[in-house]
């Protein structure tokens, strides 16, 4: 299999992955036990993080020694790449089936359905989980290209539900706003749908589905955000608190938490450890102020929409552009979910019940539309798990769209979503400056 190592739009550079023949033939009871190790290395990559996890965990995870499992995987980063590529895999085995189906709109309801089923079984024990991609970028060569360039082959397959003569007259930028929009849904389910019982993830999977393909307004409702008035955030040019807080939310969003080591994080700034601890007790302390500081931003941005709009369907659009505008600016981006996995145990607990009250908050927003009549009837706490995961995931945009910006952002990414997302948009053919076009390698929905 070929990955392409390039962005959505751009000519793709060919890396070869491996093919089964190009592999020595295994016993069964080899293939057995390098399954079971990968099995065990998703898990702990999912709840540690890929820098926090050593081979030696894997190995009494398993039962092996260190050594054992060094016959299969010499290095930690080979193991995760492994893992990495099987979860890609069976991604695009879900994608292939849903792309079976005669319309545009089964065959993003048959996604959403296979990717929760699959979900399920990995809750109930039936089969291992997923991999989270969220840990991509602490890859490094030549593991980083063979990911990215199967990541990409796979964000153009799932771009294919939106081509074809049954789909909707888009451009390039719509087609990988609107891919990277249900990518982003899809990982953030990871995240929120264990509130469900697993028997029902496919209902949930089905509310979804509705969302996206009906979006939320009612039927008078147009896409017309609120401007919200001008909110000053703190600077982060000079050294200062706010210079530390986003130099370590770039990194834990990038790496994780273990990968955003105390050296990275002065060494983005241009200053010593001696600097950080001057203005900082500890690292922990300060990924608790990074999560403090995305809900602050969260809050406010929640607050200026209640107070400049008449119903539930302006606050919820003035706040979700408000926060992909920040998620793209200079004082930008909040810290991603994914982050919360990688936490030490005591900084989760009240982490995520913030997580969640936050996000329920564009719920009461949803259900406040669905009293005045400006939102149509659907799944209050669903569609506001959906608005936070592309809120979450809105930072990534430039690498998926070049040429993006926090002006054009929402109308290409949010509206979709409010509109639904098989909607005709017809809007100024895309630019794709030189200078906005970066490299697959540092990119990745998580």
């Amino acid at each position: 299999m070929g990955g392409l190592a390039c962005l959505p739009g751009q000519e793709p550079r060919t890396v070869m992955t491996p093919t089964s023949s190009a592999l020595p033939r295994q016993t069964k009871r080899y293939e057995q036990k390098r399954q079971s190790i990968l099995d065990a290395a998703v898990r702990l990559f999912n709840q540690k993080g890929l820098k926090g996890t050593t081979l030696a965990d894997v190995a009494q995870s398993v039962g092996l020694i260190t050594n054992s499992v060094t016959y299969y995987y010499r290095k930690k980063e080979e193991l995760a790449t492994a893992c990495l590529l099987r979860s890609i895999e069976a991604l695009e085995e879900l994608i292939a089936a849903a792309l079976r189906q005669e319309t545009p709109e089964d065959r993003l309801r048959t996604i959403l359905r296979l990717y929760c089923e699959t979900l399920a079984e990995s809750a109930s024990g039936a089969q291992p989980p997923l991999m989270s991609f969220s840990d991509m970028r602490s890859l490094t060569s030549p593991h980083m290209e063979l990911v990215f360039g199967t990541y990409n082959q796979m964000f153009r397959h799932l771009r294919s539900l939106f081509d074809g003569e049954d789909a909707p007259p888009l451009t390039r930028a719509q087609r990988n706003a609107r891919t990277h929009l249900l990518i982003s849904v899809m990982h953030g389910v990871r995240h929120w749908i264990d509130h469900y019982e697993p028997e029902d993830y496919r209902r949930v999977a089905d509310r979804i589905g509705d969302i996206l393909i009906n979006g939320l307004a009612a039927p008078q409702s147009a896409w017309h955000p609120t401007v919200l008035p001008h909110m000053t955030w703190p600077s982060a040019e000079e050294i200062s608190p706010e210079a530390f807080l986003r130099s370590a939310t770039i990194l834990i969003n990038e790496q994780g938490y273990r990968g955003a080591s105390v050296e990275k994080i002065s060494a983005r700034l241009n200053v010593t450890k001696g600097s950080f601890y001057h203005h900082n007790d500890n690292k922990d302390d300060l990924v608790a102020a990074c999560f403090e500081r995305t809900f602050a931003v969260v809050r406010q941005v929640q607050r200026a929409a209640e107070a400049n709009g008449e119903t539930g369907w302006d606050h919820l659009c003035a706040a979700t552009s408000e926060l992909i505008r920040y998620q793209l600016s200079d004082q930008g981006p909040l810290l991603r979910i994914s982050a919360f996995s990688a936490l030490p145990e005591g900084l989760r607990g009240e982490t995520k019940r913030t997580i969640d009250r936050l996000a329920q908050r564009f719920g009461s927003f949803v259900v406040d539309g669905m009293v005045d009549g400006s939102i149509r009837p659907l799944d209050p706490s669903v569609a506001a798990h959906v608005v936070d995961s592309i809120i979450n995931a809105a930072v990534e945009l430039e690498w998926w769209v070049p040429g993006i910006t926090t002006e054009s952002a929402a109308d290409l990414y949010a509206k979709p979503l409010f509109m639904g997302v098989f909607t005709p948009d017809p809007c100024e053919e895309e630019r794709q400056p030189a200078s906005r076009v970066r490299s697959a390698a540092t990119s990745a929905s998580g």
